[in-house]
């Protein structure tokens, strides 16, 4: 395990400070912290690339420096690529702090290992958008467990100096006749069966699926199969951002899903790389983060001092241009360098650009787009499904 301890732009906005409170497993209202205590020097962060930057990247991203600076809990982080990851490094222990995908922030909710947030512990949750609170990703029979971050899209990369036309649909990366074949990329995880079904609600109406995360056997089936079809075309699935951006760099990608920070970066080398990305026809896939609390935490102070700081308008300022994402708290768009940021992403409350993005969620057997005639497929049959996938 990469385990780095970071020293890393953003001013701890005023954090009420008291007696701390000892947490335990933690399944109800009554078991939520009541106040947040000194510090205990220390705190432990699982999160997506580019979350948790202290300038040793590119001194342009530090917002780690001055918690450590204003809390005195020196943070120490590891990363990961995709939820499947994530889910196998927090279950093993040995961390306060998670930034989990909707993918990842049920699972870890029905098993135990996360707590409920007490809220008006966290100042800056005041201003966070209304579209991101009491979402079925962060908030479970009720109760909130965890402090929204931000959001995005899954896009369609290309090459510009390689593909065309321009492509604007999914089904370009699904075409067993593509002339790109061989070097079209997909992301590697069980979550992108989603994908595959966001391309059958638009071209097999007939399935009548209207929730990429709400697939019955016949409809699960169907995107089985779509997913398999295309392995055909892959060059390659990736889930670590510096091999797709690689793979993009030398030509042996030049098509498929992507995130908007790898298209920042290519076209920041010297010189860019020809890359550009879109939202395509269909929709897409997505994410909409929380920061989560480790159930049995021994850090639970720096926990919640890390959750406000995070969510406060010069951090969610930061990451969101950093990484390339829609800011959870409205107040950072006042403070972005690109004055033009939030409305590039779509930041506002009721931004129609949402309507067509499934943020990811984990799958489960009742079916979430409200059936109750039929069972849908769990995650666990996901997982079992994606080893089938890639295994031809």
């Amino acid at each position: 395990m990469v385990h780095r301890t970071f020293r890393g732009l953003a001013v701890l906005s005023g954090f009420a400070l008291a007696v701390g409170l000892t947490p335990g497993l933690a399944a109800a209202q009554d078991d939520m912290v009541t106040e947040v205590g000194a510090g205990e020097g220390q705190v432990s962060i699982l999160a997506w690339p580019g979350y948790v930057e202290d300038g040793s990247f590119s001194p342009d991203a530090d917002w780690v420096t001055p918690f450590e600076e204003a809390t005195g809990c020196e943070v120490s982080y590891d990363i990961f690529g995709t939820s499947d990851e994530a889910w196998t490094k927090f279950t093993a222990g040995g961390y306060d702090v998670v930034s989990a995908s909707g993918d990842l922030s049920f699972r870890l909710f029905e098993n135990g290992y996360v707590q409920p947030v007490n809220l008006d512990l966290i100042p800056n949750y005041a201003d966070i958008v209304a579209d991101l609170k009491d979402q079925p990703y962060n908030t479970f029979d009720g109760v909130h467990y965890g402090v929204p971050h931000g959001r995005g899209a899954n896009l369609l990369m290309w090459r510009t100096d390689v593909v065309d036309p321009a492509p604007d649909s999914w089904t370009t990366v699904f075409d067993p006749d593509s002339p790109y074949a061989g070097k079209i990329t997909a992301y590697d995880a069980a979550i992108y069966i989603a994908d595959a079904a966001v391309v059958l609600m638009a071209t097999r109406p007939d399935l009548g699926i209207t929730n990429p995360y709400a697939l019955d056997e016949t409809q699960f089936s169907e995107a089985v199969a779509l997913a398999k079809q295309q392995q055909s075309v892959l060059n390659e699935y990736w889930s670590d951002y510096a091999l797709e951006m690689e793979a993009f760099r030398n030509g042996d990608s030049v098509l498929g899903t992507t995130w908007q920070v790898i298209t920042n970066f290519l076209l920041l080398e010297d010189p860019p790389v020809q890359v550009a990305n879109v939202k395509p026809v269909e929709g897409s896939t997505g994410w909409s983060d929380t920061w989560m609390v480790a159930a049995e935490t021994p850090n639970i102070n720096c926990s919640y001092m890390w959750l406000d700081h995070v969510a406060s308008p010069p951090v969610q300022a930061a990451i969101a241009e950093w990484f390339g994402e829609a800011p959870a708290n409205q107040k950072a768009c006042e403070l972005t360098a690109n004055p033009g940021h939030c409305d590039e992403f779509h930041a506002a409350a009721g931004d129609p650009f949402w309507e067509d993005v499934w943020y990811w969620t984990t799958p489960r057997e009742e079916c979430l787009d409200g059936r109750t005639d039929v069972q849908c497929v769990g995650f666990d049959a996901w997982l079992d499904a994606w080893l089938e996938i890639k295994g031809g």
